[in-house]
């Protein structure tokens, strides 16, 4: 049995391993610099090991194992850490996943502006600077049916900039009930206070009566009276039972009547009435407008179904006053963002159409018996190929997700697997290795797929993925046996 000194020296150098034409092949598109690191990372992670070993368990070093973790490392750091996933868990709108998929026909007009100049902020008329705000205002004005409109880059950024410009400095009366956390622990108040307003806690958590929004208006709240009002629409979450909100037109009633503006937090922006198809519980951005509100800020990646946006409509006299607010620049969007926003704005052109190319509007309108034929064929795949596995389908729900419509359940059919020879744990964490990582759901100790949020292309990558998790034997071994 060699020492740990013998088995020190048997590690090939590295000049050597980075000519093993196992490395060079596998490794082609890598740069140089890449190979090099993982050749020394591998060997001194492999020398460290040799050391840490207690004499007696010394063994012959496999030179061909290293090689293989060698590749592996490269393999590794050449990837993309952003990269496609199988969403199989049935939540439309993952936020860990990046909500809205976007639809396929836009991406020629995304690329031609990724890699080319554009007319950004360029007016091919005139020959002079444009406005970025050019490209989607006159879009989301006509759909809305608003004055005007922008877009900055997430909604959270809407409302700070919509506060900032109408209500810096003044009071601005919000519902107790409607005191939301829109994720990741950013709250209504604090951004509020961010923009410089100052929160007025107006009615009770369960009940808001129109008297309340009055008497922060008359200045019957500590003193002085409120410079806005502000309605949170609670797309996350619903408060059932012994309640009472003011609608949105009698609060334009209210603001009106005392000349301060009302904004309008609609949240998820849905832009087509979905009660039609069956999904009901959110308004539209064009119920706000019509309603008077001065301002609706809403999400472009939510309900809309397009990139993470921010999107301000209403009035122009308030929408011109946030084009000129000096935190316009600092939340301004990119132009991949205003080009992938501009295509997906266009199919809402045509609404009908719009339900069925906007991946995220055909996902929660996709009829049952659809989800039922697409389940069967999955399970059927499935089945065929994991012999040591029991797989059925049975019935279950979708979520839409992305804080939107927490009520609202949509009836699916759920693809089940439980595997003999690992637990789901082990199943599942398998698959979130895979490549393009497929990421599923555990209930009842069964992997669960929900086929309302794959697309049929994917059924044979999962397969794949499946049976690969199911033969592998993990990760590589101890280079000594």
């Amino acid at each position: 049995m060699p020492s740990k000194s013998e088995l020190l020296r048997l590690i090939p150098k590295v000049d050597d391993l980075i000519n093993n034409e196992k490395i060079t092949e596998a490794a082609q598109n890598a740069c140089r610099q890449v190979v090099l690191d993982s050749i020394r990372e591998q060997v001194d992670e492999t020398r460290k090991r040799i050391l840490l070993m207690e004499e007696h368990e010394a063994a012959e070093l496999d030179a061909g194992r290293l090689v293989d973790e060698i590749i592996l490392r490269v393999l590794s750091k050449n990837e993309m850490s952003l990269k496609k996933a199988v969403n199989a868990t049935g939540v439309i709108l993952h936020t860990n996943l990046g909500r809205a998929p976007l639809n396929r026909g836009i991406k020629e007009a995304v690329w031609e502006i990724a890699e080319n100049y554009s007319t950004l902020e360029y007016n091919v008329e005139t020959g002079a600077r444009g406005s970025r705000y050019d490209h989607v205002q006159g879009l989301i004005a006509k759909i809305a049916g608003a004055e005007a409109a922008m877009a900055v880059n997430n909604n959270a950024a809407a409302i700070l900039l919509a506060l900032s410009t109408l209500a810096k400095g003044c009071k601005v009366a919000v519902s107790r009930g409607e005191l939301v956390e829109i994720g990741g622990s950013f709250r209504v108040p604090e951004i509020m206070e961010q923009s410089g307003a100052k929160l007025v806690e107006v009615g009770a958590t369960n009940k808001t009566h129109l008297s309340d929004y009055r008497k922060a208006a008359e200045g019957g709240v500590e003193g002085g009276g409120a410079g806005a009002l502000l309605k949170v629409h609670t797309s996350n979450y619903k408060i059932v039972g012994f309640t009472e909100e003011v609608p949105l037109a009698e609060l334009v009633k209210l603001g009106s009547e005392y000349s301060i503006p009302v904004i309008h937090d609609l949240g998820s922006g849905a832009l087509i009435d979905l009660a039609k198809y069956g999904v009901s519980g959110e308004p539209t951005v064009q119920e706000s407008i019509l309603s008077g509100a001065d301002v609706v800020c809403f999400s472009g990646d939510k309900l809309l179904g397009g990139p993470q946006a921010g999107i301000i409509a209403g009035k122009k006299s308030a929408i011109d006053k946030m084009k000129k607010n000096p935190l316009t620049r600092a939340f301004r969007i990119d132009k991949l963002t205003l080009a992938a926003l501009e295509a997906t704005l266009r199919l809402y052109l045509d609404p009908e159409s719009a339900v069925s190319s906007i991946p995220v509007l055909s996902m929660m309108t996709m009829p049952l018996k659809t989800i039922e034929e697409r389940s069967a064929r999955l399970c059927s795949l499935l089945a065929g190929k994991l012999q040591d596995c029991t797989v059925f389908v049975e019935d279950g729900h979708s979520q839409v997700g992305g804080g939107a419509m927490p009520l609202q359940n949509l009836p699916s059919k759920i693809v089940n697997i439980k595997p003999a020879r690992l637990t789901v744990q082990e199943l599942e964490s398998r698959l979130r290795g895979s490549k393009p990582p497929v990421i599923v759901r555990i209930h009842k100790d069964h992997v669960c797929l929900d086929v309302r949020t794959m697309r049929d292309e994917e059924f044979p990558l999962v397969a794949d993925a499946f049976e690969e998790a199911l033969n592998s034997v993990g990760d590589f071994e101890e280079f000594w046996e």
